[in-house]
């Protein structure tokens, strides 16, 4: 008895931590956004959230690391706290032929740039005055394309790719879904999201798909 009770106890214990953990991140994306990286303080942050200042660092780290999460959460969306490569992994496997596949990427693209590019660009303007941010910039540019380099496999294997190497695969993606690529259509040209949707994907087909 005295097992399970330590078991439940550790289960509620998780979900706290996680709940705190999400409303921070969740403070803090609403903050740098609307005041910037450089004006948001960790007590802006904290009382943002309605927790103690020391409770930030405990549950997230420093506000360079504070950032890094708020990429992660809204990358994933929904589909938070799960991160992105392991849910598309998944919707990739699901995928017979590789112009299904493309569909898949292009979906979300579609879906996730709208949340990813103002932190993307957040990211950049904060990255001009502070070194750490220039290098988590650089880490999460390179963690992307590892990413798209897993989702390169899952195509090559598929019915009606071209033969690609990895490598190039990778780089297709990552450029054509690349965050500025997305806000410069879209925030900037005026495209609507189902005009970027249809882009990518024929992009995609274009580049990675016979015929």
């Amino acid at each position: 008895m005295d097992d399970v009770k330590t078991s439940r106890g550790s289960r509620a214990h998780r979900r706290h931590a996680e709940a705190t953990r999400s409303r921070i991140v969740e403070a803090a994306h609403r903050l740098m956004v609307q005041k910037g990286y450089g004006r948001t303080s960790i007590s802006d942050i904290a009382r943002a959230a309605d927790v103690a200042v020391q409770t930030v660092y405990n549950a997230v780290g420093s506000k360079r690391e504070v950032l890094d999460a708020v990429l992660d959460a809204v990358a994933a969306g929904p589909g938070a706290p799960r991160r992105v490569p392991e849910f598309m992994a998944e919707r990739a496997g699901a995928t017979s032929t590789a112009r299904e596949m493309v569909a898949v990427l292009a979906t979300w693209f579609a879906e996730s740039q709208p949340r990813v590019a103002p932190v993307i660009r957040l990211i950049r303007e904060a990255a001009a005055h502070d070194d750490s941010i220039a290098e988590l910039e650089r880490r999460r540019a390179s963690q992307r394309l590892a990413n798209y380099g897993r989702a390169a496999e899952q195509l090559r294997e598929r019915p009606g790719a071209r033969e690609l190497p990895r490598e190039d695969v990778a780089a297709i993606i990552w450029s054509i879904g690349h965050p500025q690529t997305y806000a410069q259509l879209v925030e900037v040209e005026g495209w609507s999201i189902d005009a970027y949707a249809g882009w990518v994907e024929r992009s995609l087909a274009v580049a990675l798909l016979e015929g």
